[in-house]
């Protein structure tokens, strides 16, 4: 797999760093293995869901954790084949944990477990300070808005 340098970045750009960082760690996750399935949605502008296939995994086997910017599915399935013999084992059922990164603001709202997939929702949600705001304009005739100095001469 081919590799981006960054460092041509780096010597026009301030405060990039970190999204350089996470494209490397995208493209070395890639080669990671793909388990177990998921889906990312967008569901509306500022809202997504991710689904994962966890079949024949519980609730309590699973764990959901947000930690600056990293949603992190863990599935931890108890050890208790010893009693069961297979004679051929097709549904996986491992450990796992599957790690997204997510955008400032996006926060993790819901998340539901049904029919084997382990949907969670997510909403992006900015501050105040950073929304889009309309400054109201205050309209005064030419000879009120001059300072008082002014005014005078």
């Amino acid at each position: 797999m081919r590799t981006i340098d960054f460092s041509p970045l780096y010597r026009s750009v301030v405060g990039f760093d970190r999204l350089a960082a996470q494209l490397d760690a995208a493209a070395a996750q890639n080669s990671a293995s793909g388990y177990p399935p998921y889906n990312i949605e967008r569901t509306d502008e500022n809202a997504y869901r991710v689904e994962i296939a966890v079949a024949g995994f519980r609730s309590e086997e699973l764990t959901i954790e947000v930690k600056e910017n990293l949603l992190t599915v863990t599935g931890r399935k108890a050890a208790n084949d010893d009693a069961r013999k297979f004679l051929h084992r097709g549904l996986a059922e491992r450990n796992f944990e599957r790690r997204f990164q997510l955008a400032d603001y996006v926060i993790v709202t819901d998340a539901a477990l049904a029919d084997g997939l382990l949907s969670i929702a997510l909403k992006r949600e900015l501050p105040e300070a950073l929304k889009p705001r309309t400054i109201a304009i205050n309209t005064t005739t030419a000879q009120a808005a001059l300072p008082k100095s002014k005014k005078a001469a």
